[in-house]
């Protein structure tokens, strides 16, 4: 097993002996949850411990809340630990938030939906801010129906097949939530869908957000990418981060980090305290539902992906369900109608491996109760059924 591949393994919480306690601790470990399809969070934390309940994990949400959904890096809904939010905020939301306010007072204005597009605006959010200011929870369509400002919608694609109309009232949601001023709160739905009721931040965590400047906010984030997934190149955290260069090389200037060779001469970077290897972990299988961060933690995925991008990923760059043996991907997995884990594989990794691969697809099945998970993202190879 390489180095890398040791790293992930440990820090990922994939090997034997390795894996989290609970729910946000997996989290941590990988500095957040992608959150885009509401079941992967679900996944992604079970595959990271060895007993892991849909309670469990509710729990973290909606109770402690020592878990926290939020629009961040690459306009992505993520679940982030609590105290990585703030940076977060700095280091991402607060650009999301800022590109969306103007994409959408530019839309509006040119379909002419309200006179002031920017006070309408600002007027919108005011009201929903009101709203859920005494620590209410709302439904996005319940928020519509209380605040006349919130209806109206933008066509888009005119003439085009694909074209039609969007409801400005949850883009408004959207640009306040990356804002950090509302939050996804209770999610009025199972756990494999995506419902959310909205809530003040302050009111949802009890504090204000307090985010630092950028460039901290930068730093941090990038510091704690390199914690869970380096090595990486510039391009892998710049890619991850959704930002620039010049933001990311800044980063790495501020938190020292240092310089080391990657495979085929490329350059990557550690932190200065992170320089030691990484003891071999035992052999280990897992299986990872679609966008999970592991498989999508870096850029440049030839380490760990190898051949196969073209069966496990879309047009789109997104994530299917994989298959891991020892630190890099050998396959795909699916549902059957009852819920039965059916494994996708695209190499023979060995008796062992097979063993170990089935025993993890069997734990998976027994977890899933017959609950079957459509995945919003499915790759070719989770499209195919078994011939």
């Amino acid at each position: 097993m390489t180095e890398r591949r040791a790293r992930l393994a440990t820090r990922h919480r994939l090997a034997p002996g390795r894996r989290a306690s609970d729910s946000t601790e997996a989290a941590r470990s990988i500095v957040c949850l992608h959150g885009t399809d509401p079941a992967t969070v679900y996944l992604s934390a079970w595959a990271r411990m060895d007993e892991m309940t849909v309670a469990d994990l509710d729990r973290a949400l909606y109770e402690q809340r020592s878990l926290v959904k939020h629009l961040s890096m690459r306009r992505t809904l993520f679940v982030f630990p609590r105290e990585t939010l703030a940076l977060a905020q700095a280091g991402a939301s607060d650009r999301v938030a800022d590109a969306e306010r103007r994409r959408l007072i530019k839309e509006v204005d040119r379909a002419g939906l309200y006179p002031n597009a920017e006070r309408w605006l600002a007027e919108a959010s005011a009201e929903v801010l009101e709203a859920l200011a005494d620590g209410r929870e709302a439904s996005a369509s319940e928020l519509r129906d209380e605040i006349p400002l919130l209806q109206g919608a933008v066509e888009y694609g005119k003439g085009k097949r694909w074209g039609g109309k969007v409801s400005v009232g949850p883009r408004v949601l959207t640009v306040l939530s990356a804002a950090g001023q509302i939050v996804r709160a209770s999610n009025n739905g199972a756990w494999t869908s995506s419902r959310p009721r909205w809530a003040s931040m302050v009111a949802w965590l009890g504090e204000p957000l307090d985010p630092p400047p950028a460039p901290e906010g930068v730093a941090g984030l990038v510091e704690r990418w390199l914690r869970a997934f380096g090595p990486g190149s510039a391009n892998d955290i710049k890619w991850w981060l959704g930002s620039t260069v010049g933001a990311v090389k800044r980063a790495l200037v501020d938190i020292e980090a240092i310089e080391v060779a990657l495979d085929g001469g490329a350059t990557g970077y550690l932190l200065p305290d992170d320089l030691e290897p990484t003891p071999t972990p035992e052999p280990f299988a897992a299986l990872l539902p679609p966008l999970d961060p592991t498989t999508m933690g870096w850029y440049e995925r030839d380490w760990y992906l190898g051949r196969y991008k073209d069966q496990l990923f879309d047009t789109n760059g997104n994530a299917g369900p994989t298959v891991w043996w020892d630190g890099r991907i050998v396959g795909g997995w699916r549902q059957e109608d009852d819920g039965a884990v059916v494994l996708q594989m695209l190499e023979d990794p060995g008796s062992e491996a097979r063993d170990a691969i089935e025993a993890e697809a069997a734990r998976l099945t027994g977890w899933f109760e017959g609950t079957r998970v459509l995945p919003r993202f499915p790759s070719p190879l989770s499209k195919q059924r078994a011939s």
